[in-house]
């Protein structure tokens, strides 16, 4: 597909002339959401992200259980990325309770995150977000066009799922992973088994990256403020402080004081954003961005390849920090599985229910995941905070939206609703996450309605 530099001319106003963008319901991202887009004159009048998705109350649900149920309620909150808000969970109520685990509990849980991460991008690279680069409408065509690509694709898919479904019991909706450890510790001679099949999904990443970094990208970035947990030896996913590129540096349980949500009326989902500050980017960019010094080796020599540098502001090259990411999860599964912190057996700590209150944060394939459990003398949840990666960059979507009509409002409205489609999956928005509500009655501030946190959504 030739960039966006290559259709974009200045724009010559036309006196009156109108152009409205609308998409019902977008195709190739999880859950339902359109945009909206009023063009005068080459100026955007009005530009919406819908997310009109019913509420899902997951928060609701929690409230009164015992702590011990919480991981597998959470896990049924996404079936592409269960690991995640599975894991944020366990680790928040762990805080809460004061249980630390040992190495081998900690290196086995980032085995299985790096599963995840497997299946969930290489599910978005392939099937979801590379028929736009290649002006296909589905994976229909890249298995026709591209037969070998799409079956390693397949393969990669399926190693990551079946990382999953090793350690957590099944590949949707884990349910082996526990407050204080797992309930059945995988042995080191079942993880073997998988050794073999990672070594060939880590030579299809290889070949995954190259093939996505010779599609041609739109000219198109922002100045945007990215976010993403940072840690001093590893590449993230579920440890390390919450770091901007603007500065900030947090732990987990400060998350709240600086990140606030709002409700809009187009949208079942928080929008999030810095106090006193515009939106921010969550996901594969702000990670590789502030992390691409911690790479493996591997992974570091094909962002070279690929001629990716950090930093990186156009998100249209989200697809090919996403391949890297899945070189990354190979590489680092590969290592873990040659025996760095799984020797040994796991001493599964002895817990003492007792009232307290817990944060995490962890890296979701899509971005920063953040929950907050409050716990009663019982060890049941009082209160539930949970803070997805699309409700976090709903903002920035809708300003990628606006900026990029403005920079190419003379592509004729085909083109330009094509290109809108492309600029919100590069996000790989999973609004089925997203989507809360908001107590009936809650008072609205300067046109939105503010959440008090307190309650349920």
């Amino acid at each position: 597909m030739p960039g966006l530099s290559h259709f974009a001319r200045k724009v010559k106003a036309v006196e009156h002339k109108t152009l409205r963008i609308r998409v019902d319901a977008l195709a190739r991202v999880e859950g339902e959401g359109g945009i909206e887009l009023h063009v005068r004159d080459g100026r955007v009048l009005d530009h919406r992200f819908r997310i009109f998705e019913p509420p899902r109350f997951f928060e609701a649900f929690l409230l009164g259980r015992s702590y011990t149920e919480v991981p597998d309620i959470t896990a049924r909150i996404c079936g592409i990325c269960p690991v995640a808000y599975q894991m944020s969970s366990v680790l928040a109520l762990e805080r809460a309770l004061g249980v630390e685990v040992d190495e081998p509990v900690r290196v086995l849980r980032r085995l299985m995150y790096c599963g995840e991460w497997i299946e969930s991008h290489a599910l978005h690279v392939l099937f979801l977000h590379a028929p736009d680069f290649l002006r296909l409408a589905d994976a229909f065509g890249i298995a026709r066009l591209y037969p070998d690509m799409f079956r390693k694709g397949l393969e990669l898919k399926k190693a990551g799922n079946d990382l999953v479904s090793l350690i957590g019991g099944r590949e949707v909706h884990p349910v082996n992973m526990k407050v204080g450890g797992f309930h059945r510790m995988i042995a080191q001679a079942e993880l073997d088994t998988l050794k073999e099949r990672l070594k060939r999904a880590r030579d299809h990443a290889l070949d995954l990256v190259a093939w996505v970094s010779g599609f041609s990208f739109p000219d198109f970035s922002r100045d945007y403020e990215f976010v993403a947990l940072c840690h001093p030896t590893e590449y993230p996913m579920a440890e390390g402080e919450v770091t901007s590129s603007l500065g900030l540096t947090l732990k987990s349980d400060e998350v709240e004081d600086i990140f606030v949500e709002e409700q809009v009326d187009h949208s079942h989902a928080l929008h999030a954003s810095i106090a006193g500050r515009e939106g921010y980017v969550v996901g594969p960019l702000a990670r590789f961005n502030l992390n691409h010094e911690r790479l493996s080796p591997l992974a570091r020599q094909a962002v070279q390849d690929a001629k990716l540098d950090a930093p990186c502001t156009n998100p249209f090259r989200s697809i090919v920090v996403r391949a890297v990411e899945i070189l990354q999860a190979c590489d680092d599964a590969l290592t873990i599985l040659e025996g760095r912190g799984l020797r040994g057996e796991a001493l599964l700590p002895d817990i003492q229910v007792r009232a307290g209150r817990g944060s995490a944060c962890t890296e979701a394939p899509r971005g920063l995941l953040h929950h907050r459990y409050e716990l009663d003398e019982a060890g049941l949840v009082r209160a539930a905070r949970i803070m997805p990666p699309t409700s976090q960059n709903q903002r920035s979507i809708e300003s990628d939206l606006l900026h990029l009509v403005e920079a190419s409002a003379d592509l004729g409205e085909e083109r330009l609703t094509w290109l809108c489609e492309q600029a919100v999956r590069n996000y790989d928005p999973c609004i089925s996450c997203a989507t809360h509500s908001l107590r009936p009655g809650t008072p609205r501030v300067d046109g939105w309605r503010r959440n008090d946190h307190s309650s349920p959504r």
